[in-house]
């Protein structure tokens, strides 16, 4: 049956040449036509664990407290940024940004009511209140409220009373939310349990709905951040503007995905035309790589558009790295045609091409096996990206193995023939140093790697997956600018969300929340409540009332009542009390910016009442609160349906000394340890928390992906060598060229990321491709010569040059993705072609090293 196949193959490639390539061509451009479909994702579905509880609980709250998406527009003016004609000019950007599609509404110093400026009464509160745009304004003491307000301090005015933010608030998407969780329950529930047949119909069904639902939403989500950008650009004349926000970061990266891909594709279509012309200096060995190359690529493009595969971050460089492999293979195959018409056997050129595609087709298919294998080791890393990373280039390379097995010998067939000659090719000579080297510094050798191993093992004990997002981008991006002004003027960046469930049972007496010394008012401090005031269920006694209290519904203030009924612990006295403990001890951490509770309208209202509110006039005053301030004071931190209060803060992302991890415990800990929460009840979620899930991951899942790559890949030495010898020769220099990049990387202080953890198995699995060509030529030249160091040098003049070629095409086709405007692409592209020079160093001189060490091919042949 095999030698069946192979007649088969042979007869098509070499008889019916034209009819293969047209055929390779016709499946092309018939799979090219779905490249204008090709998607990119960016979504937080794209960028967190496979299954992460912590980014369906976030989703949760977001849908709970109607906390949707946001985003800023920091604003600087050239002038005073309280001079009329800066608030008139302010006032028309927020009214042209609140005509966006999909904003819901704007918070800026134009809309906040001002109660310090100057102070009001509780009564005042409940019916109208000035803000920035009224008459009779005092902006000095409007100026001192937004600095000094325990509500706008560090939120809509910087510290250098400049540098304000306009927070656009977009539309809560509750059946995105209702879809992606009805989504992944199901598919936990299928891993987990299993499904019954309607529950895998189910699943599929809403599957397909959530992906027509989220590609429609991420291109109207799109369009929305480029009409705010370009109102922007219309106000940039007369102040300093940048736009943040995570729906600005998504829109900007699928920019950079986009402009990755292309600039990508031609760096590498020109550098191809260009290697491959300096190596073989024939047209035919330039044309017949390059077809092959972009066959495949427009083929797997066309591909992934047509199943509606998207591109994602990671993903989007199996582009360059499909076009340097498929380029590798198609080398390997050049050279060895070259080298057998050069030999000059007389045989007819189908025979020479024929005895090529013969000679190289088991160690082909087993490189790429072995890349395929690092490449699906990738899977078991539990990050959605880089599973997909994997499973793509693991159909990528055996599409690129098959093309490259029909187009070059069909090509080869039908292309007028090249000179026979390569006299002009300098790279054995050079290659042959390696030779010599090894052959006269052995020892020398063994040491470099001995001591490289040591080094590297001390890099990666200092390997860190601590980073700061805001490095990810240039400094000359929007993203990197806007970050830092807010990170610095505004508040901090990145969300998290302390959310406290139920009463906690007192652990001290209860301590009030104090009125704090204030320029408007005196202090005014007052004896705590008893202990007997506090009841277990976590209700005040004789200053609270019940839902039935005949005078519940009284309006104390003489206004009409909010439709919005407070009868929640955490809007107790006690219950403020305790927030306010939680607030000041948040406020305190250096990490930590701008933190929002109840305790912000408690102390205002304490503030402006000239003492704390008892529950009675709590209660009150929250009924008597107009909607739109309860929206604004109340409703984002108290879900009235549970006893449940959310306090939110911004963490400082440019604060040198973040170690995201060792916060959220720190938090987590004092709260429970400190503060006598219930562990239950304390849950920290939003951006910081998944982002750090994902990084902490990163340690396991290199560990798993580095464990099943050199399990997958020393399996294959033995199936192809039938030695453990010699598996253990071939893997050694690949395993240490692997390590010195991760070691290289601690000792730079350079993180792992969801780019760089690929890296490790990147570099084992397309090293080893060198590792199985020179040995398989060694055993060759060996059988020959039955003498080691003759074998080296042979396989060195020979298989040598290849593996120069391709390590050449190799670094220098990945120093390409340092034109990326995405930091982490620059540094996969520079650490591979690091690990690649490793490789290929230790291919030329530790392993034949070990060869003349070991003698596993037997003992040589007497003189």
């Amino acid at each position: 049956m095999l030698h069946r196949l192979i007649a088969i193959y042979f007869y098509c490639v070499l008889q019916k040449s034209w009819w293969s390539l047209l055929a390779v061509l016709s499946v092309a451009a018939v799979l090219a036509t779905y490249l204008p479909q090709l998607k990119i994702d960016a979504s937080s579905d794209s960028l967190t664990l496979e299954y992460d509880r912590d980014l369906d609980y976030s989703r949760e709250i977001s849908q709970r407290y109607q906390s949707g998406d946001f985003l800023f527009l920091t604003y600087k003016p050239k002038g005073d940024l309280l001079a009329p004609e800066t608030l008139k000019h302010l006032a028309a950007l927020r009214d042209d940004l609140l005509k966006v599609e999909g904003v819901s509404g704007a918070s800026s110093i134009l809309d906040v009511p001002l109660l310090y400026s100057p102070p009001i009464t509780l009564t005042e509160v409940t019916s109208a209140v000035k803000t920035l745009t009224s008459d009779n304004v005092d902006y000095d003491l409007a100026r001192k409220e937004f600095l000094e307000s325990p509500i706008y301090k560090d939120m809509l005015l910087g510290p250098d009373g400049k540098t304000t933010a306009i927070l656009l608030n977009l539309t809560t998407d509750n059946d995105f939310i209702a879809l992606v969780r009805e989504r992944d329950g199901l598919r936990l529930k299928r891993d987990t349990q299993g499904l019954s047949l309607q529950e895998q119909q189910q699943l599929e069904e809403v599957s397909r709905t959530f992906l027509d639902y989220r590609t429609q939403a991420a291109k109207l989500s799109y369009q929305r951040v480029e009409v705010i950008r370009a109102i922007a650009g219309q106000y940039q004349g007369e102040a300093d503007i940048f736009l943040g926000g995570v729906s600005m970061i998504t829109a900007d990266i699928v920019d950079f995905i986009r402009s990755d891909i292309v600039v990508f594709g031609l760096g590498i279509v020109v550098f191809i035309i260009l290697i491959l012309s300096i190596i073989f200096r024939q047209w035919q060995y330039v044309v017949l790589p390059l077809l092959t190359c972009l066959l495949t690529l427009v083929a797997m493009l066309g591909f992934l558009a047509l199943v509606d595969w998207r591109l994602t971050i990671i993903s989007s460089n199996f582009v360059p790295l499909l076009l340097i492999i498929c380029l590798m293979i198609t080398i390997h195959l050049t050279v060895r045609y070259r080298e057998i018409r050069a030999q000059g056997s007389g045989a007819a050129h189908a025979d020479q091409v024929r005895a090529t595609m013969a000679a190289m087709f088991k160690p082909c298919f087993y490189t790429v096996l072995t890349t395929v294998v690092a490449f699906a080791s990738l899977v078991v890393s539990g990050i959605r990206p880089v599973i997909d990373f994997g499973w793509m280039m693991t159909i990528g390379l055996v599409l690129a193995f098959v093309l490259a097995f029909i187009v070059v010998p069909a090509g080869l067939m039908l292309l007028p023939l090249a000179k026979s000659h390569q006299r002009e090719d300098k790279s054995a000579a050079f290659t042959l140093r390696f030779a010599r080297f090894t052959e006269r510094r052995g020892r020398l050798i063994m040491l470099i790697g001995a001591v490289g191993a040591v080094i590297s093992a001390f890099g990666m004990s200092r390997l860190e997956v601590e980073n700061r997002f805001i490095d990810y981008f240039h400094s000359s991006t929007e993203i990197h600018q806007g970050m830092l002004v807010i990170d610095q003027q505004l508040g901090g960046t990145i969300s998290l969300d302390v959310i406290l469930d139920k009463a906690p049972a007192p652990t001290s007496v209860a301590t009030p929340l104090p009125v704090e010394d204030d320029e408007f008012f005196d202090e005014d401090p007052f004896a705590p409540p008893p202990l007997s005031a506090t009841t277990t269920d976590g209700a005040v006694g004789d200053d609270s009332f019940s839902d039935d209290d005949p005078f519940g519904d009284e309006d104390l203030f003489g206004e009409a009542a909010s439709s919005t009924t407070v009868s929640n612990y955490w809007f107790t006295q006690a219950g403020l009390t305790r927030v306010n403990e939680v607030h000041r001890y948040l406020e305190s951490l250096s990490e930590v910016g701008k933190v929002q509770s109840l305790a912000m309208v408690y102390q205002v209202a304490a503030d402006l009442n000239g003492k704390p509110l008892n529950d009675f006039e709590l209660a009150l005053v929250a009924k008597a609160l107009p909607d739109e301030v309860n929206d604004f004071l109340i409703s984002p931190y108290l879900a009235d349906d549970r006893e449940q209060t959310r306090i939110t803060l911004r963490v400082k992302e440019t604060d040198p000394q973040l170690r995201r991890a060792d916060l959220l415990a720190k938090i987590q800990r004092h709260l429970t340890e400190e503060m006598g929460f219930a562990p239950e009840n304390v849950h920290l979620t939003g951006v910081l928390v998944l982002y750090n899930n994902m990084l902490q991951s990163l340690f396991t899942s290199q560990i798993l992906t580095l464990g099943a790559v050199f399990l997958g890949i020393m399996l294959m030495f033995l199936l192809l060598f039938r030695s453990w010898g010699l598996a253990l020769i071939a893997l050694t220099p690949n395993m240490l060229a692997a390590l010195a990049v991760l070691g290289g990387m601690g000792l730079m202080g350079i993180p792992l990321d969801m780019m760089t953890i690929t890296i490790a198995a990147i570099a084992v699995g397309i090293g080893v491709d060198d590792a199985i060509h020179y040995i398989y030529r060694y055993r060759r030249e060996f059988a020959r010569e039955k003498n080691y160091i003759k074998a080296m040098h042979n396989a060195h003049a020979s298989i040598g040059r290849a593996m120069y070629y391709t390590s050449i095409t190799i670094i220098v086709g990945f120093s390409i993705l340092s034109l990326s405007k995405f930091i982490p692409s620059i540094y996969f592209g520079l650490l591979t072609g690091l690990a690649m020079l490793a490789a290929i160093i230790a291919s030329l001189t530790l392993l034949p090293q070990l060869l003349l060490l070991t003698k596993p091919l037997g003992p040589e042949a007497r003189p």
